[in-house]
């Protein structure tokens, strides 16, 4: 969906799909030894099994099931591997946006990557009680902001379906990630000053402009003294 052999040379962290939104085994495989190739560390993007959605459809899925689903699909991850091991999990779409507000999907999700490797490091929305929970079940935990999303005054994501909901303007993308990074704060949809704390900042490889907004990104961290290390170096 998007160039991803051209994006990955400038990023720490790769969120793959696991099969259940989107990719498959040969895309898994393929896309692991691109990470690999360009030393970038390796998370699974487990979903809701929803492909016809692109996962991005709320789902009201009974909690066993959700930790079978993400185990099974970290576990695929993870055996195309060569260490067979993958540094994060970062669940995609509707199962990321629920677990923000539904403590119950955000226990399992956590269960899950207990279960599967007590080392593996949740990848969730700051600012959330998700992080919360996740930090209380004693996992290793990245907060993560949006280079490329605008945000509500809550500091949810807005919602895809609003206008104004994907930023495309590199220049802005640019300066909010830097804010978010030197100041710890990003302007909401309303106009509203949130506050955040930033261990990750994620980009979207199918995101229009993809390519050149990840090599700007990347240049102008670099060129401001902001380290790029992937998440386990950070947490």
């Amino acid at each position: 969906m998007g160039l991803d052999e051209e994006v990955i040379k400038n990023i720490s962290s790769a969120n793959i799909a696991c099969g259940f939104h989107a990719g498959d085994s040969l895309w898994m495989k393929r896309t692991v030894e691109l990470a690999e190739q360009y030393n970038v560390a390796l998370g699974a993007h487990p979903s809701f099994p929803d492909l016809k959605g692109f996962g991005r459809r709320n789902m009201n899925i009974d909690p066993i099931e959700v930790k079978a689903d993400i185990i099974y699909q970290a576990g695929a991850l993870s055996a195309f591997s060569t260490t067979k091991k993958i540094q994060h999990i970062k669940p995609h779409g509707a199962m990321y946006n629920q677990a923000v507000n539904d403590p119950d999907l955000a226990k399992a999700i956590c269960e899950s990557i207990l279960e599967f490797d007590d080392q593996v490091i949740l990848l969730a929305l700051t600012g959330s009680q998700w992080v919360k929970i996740a930090k209380q079940m004693g996992l290793r935990v990245a907060r993560e902001v949006f280079a490329d999303r605008a945000i509500n005054s809550d500091g949810t994501l807005v919602s895809r379906t609003i206008n104004g909901s994907v930023i495309h303007d590199t220049s802005e993308v640019i300066e909010r990630s830097l804010k978010m990074v030197n100041d710890g704060v990003i302007e909401s949809i309303n106009g509203d000053l949130v506050e955040v704390e930033a261990d990750s900042i994620c980009l979207h490889g199918d995101t229009q402009g993809a390519v050149e907004l990840s090599k700007s990104l990347k240049e102008e961290f670099i060129n401001s003294g902001i380290s790029i290390l992937p998440l386990g170096e950070i947490v």
